[in-house]
């Protein structure tokens, strides 16, 4: 049994609101593990709006090209969501299909919603067939367990090598009423999204057209799931889905870059750092800071460069500040530099200016903040307004534990 990561929060899953329209429920369904629980459901009312982002892998797996062809389907009728972990029903051809085909047709059937309201999800391991009867045969139990009150259980059932569970929320006060938004996530390893991350799922109960939440949701992945890497590896699965019930009493959302927003991005946000704090074999949570890039663009394809890093990431997780490996990573990203503008920071300790060594670098200080927890590597360019932040954790032996028996 692995332990819970040293970087996970401290008082354990958090305090989530409740959002009006949504019911989770669980079960074991022993997909693969045996002994708890591998299987959420969630309901959702009708007029539920859904919004989705995706991987953009190659092979990505049958219920991802499932969700995506669903996306903006009418609203007339309920919803629903459901997630098994423990096999990732990629790379299973004509079989990968059937499965999701029958446990979306089931689910519809048993909720009496229509089936392309019906979204699927599956996390695991890649290339074994989906036991998708399994799934089927307990989706009476799921129905019956169904509670306003189960996003802690659903948040649980949707974990693999996740050493705990993941969820944050957010309350905006309006002066039509409150809006309330909810999310879970599941990720640990296979992280460096094209999209968004592994399985994340938010809830919220505002009123707010499927165009504009999908607008919102898109660019909001670009600031925060898109700028987390664990392993630099990117899944076939990785999935957000964001569904409004339009439950609250508060107006319609109609401002892209309002309140509403704003407090989306923080949930977001906290939960791509809760992913990263649970890298496989993490000990450190690193936030890679790059300004004065030509572009935004370059900033973050060097920000990704040092954070991709197994030297910059095996020097963290060895709290030995190597600077030389912070400017490895700078010149192989591809992005523009010119080495005699450069300046490094290892939290507030300035190791280089101007493309040398800073003469009142210490040695002594930059290592004492490489023992932190949380830690920052700050890189200015010197030639540009581009700027970016990622973040990412370090490199463990306990990396190549986890991962090497993964399938055993």
């Amino acid at each position: 049994m692995v332990s819970v990561s040293p970087l996970a929060p401290k008082g354990g899953f958090p305090d989530i609101p409740v959002i009006d329209g949504v019911a989770f429920a669980t079960v074991e369904a022993g997909v693969r593990y045996s002994g708890r629980a591998d299987v959420m459901l969630a309901q959702l009312c009708a007029g539920t709006t859904i919004a989705g982002v995706f991987t953009k892998s190659a092979t990505r797996a049958a219920p991802v090209l499932d969700c995506q062809a669903k996306l903006g389907a009418a609203t007339d009728g309920g919803a629903a969501i459901i997630v098994n972990s423990g096999n990732a029903n990629a790379f299973t051809g004509k079989n990968g299909q059937e499965a999701v085909a029958s446990i979306t047709e089931a689910v519809a059937r048993m909720l009496d919603v229509p089936q392309d309201r019906v979204y699927s999800s599956s996390t695991g391991v890649i290339g074994e067939a989906l036991a998708h009867e399994r799934i089927t045969a307990k989706l009476a139990v799921l129905k019956d367990g169904l509670s306003a009150n189960r996003i802690a259980d659903a948040a649980d059932a949707i974990r693999t090598t996740d050493t705990f569970s993941k969820g944050a929320s957010a309350q905006l006060e309006t002066d039509s009423g409150v809006i309330n938004i909810a999310g879970i996530a599941k990720g640990s390893g296979m992280i460096a999204p094209d999209m968004a991350t592994m399985l994340v799922y938010i809830f919220t109960d505002a009123k707010i057209a499927q165009p504009l939440l999908q607008d919102m949701l898109s660019a909001l992945a670009d600031k925060t799931f898109n700028c987390i890497t664990v392993d630099s590896d990117t899944s076939t699965s990785d999935t957000l889905l964001l569904a409004a019930t339009g439950t609250s009493s508060a107006a319609e959302v109609t401002e892209v870059h309002g309140p509403f927003y704003g407090a989306l991005h923080s949930v977001m946000r906290d939960l791509a750092h809760q992913v990263v704090k649970d890298g496989e074999g993490a000990t450190k949570f690193v936030e890679v800071r790059i300004t004065g890039a030509e572009t935004d663009a370059d900033a973050h394809k060097i920000g990704m460069s040092i954070a991709n890093s197994p030297l910059v990431k095996t020097a963290v997780a060895g709290e030995d500040p190597n600077w030389g490996r912070v400017v490895m990573a700078v010149g192989k990203s591809g992005a523009k530099a010119d080495r005699d503008l450069l300046s490094i920071r290892f939290g507030d300790v300035v190791v280089a200016e101007k493309g040398w060594v800073s003469p009142d670098y210490s040695e002594d200080a930059a290592a004492k903040h490489m023992k932190g927890d949380e830690l920052l590597i700050a890189v200015d360019l010197g030639i540009g307004k581009g700027a970016a932040t990622v973040w990412t954790c370090d490199l463990t032996h306990g990396y190549i534990e986890i991962n090497a028996d993964y399938r055993s």
